[in-house]
């Protein structure tokens, strides 16, 4: 069980840590884009460092966590995580079609 519990977090650390670098590729589109369109990219980044922050919490929460608690904790996590996973990925489509656009 202790092992499962310790590849789950470090399943989660490495999410956050690709999220983290999608966030910041993000901001260096965002430079260089217009005004307007750096609006919503920041709007955009706004929501997800809310959303890695959640993740990140939620990471605690499972460190933390006793056997015992570990499962309904896991439960509460998987389903955090698909948000997270729904919520990066239309942010990510929604750049990418902005830039198709440019080309």
């Amino acid at each position: 069980m202790e092992e499962k519990k310790e590849n789950y977090q470090q399943k989660i650390e490495n999410q956050l840590d690709e999220w983290r670098t999608d966030i910041d590729n993000l901001k260096l589109k965002a430079k260089s884009a217009t005004a307007e369109t750096r609006l919503r990219y920041d709007e955009q980044i706004d929501k997800l460092e809310l959303k890695l922050t959640e993740g990140k919490s939620k990471l605690k929460d499972i460190k933390e966590s006793s056997e015992d608690a570990w499962d309904s904790i896991k439960e509460g996590a998987d389903s955090i995580w698909d948000t997270m996973k729904a919520t990066f990925k239309e942010a990510k489509e929604k750049f990418r079609d902005k830039d198709e656009e440019k080309k």
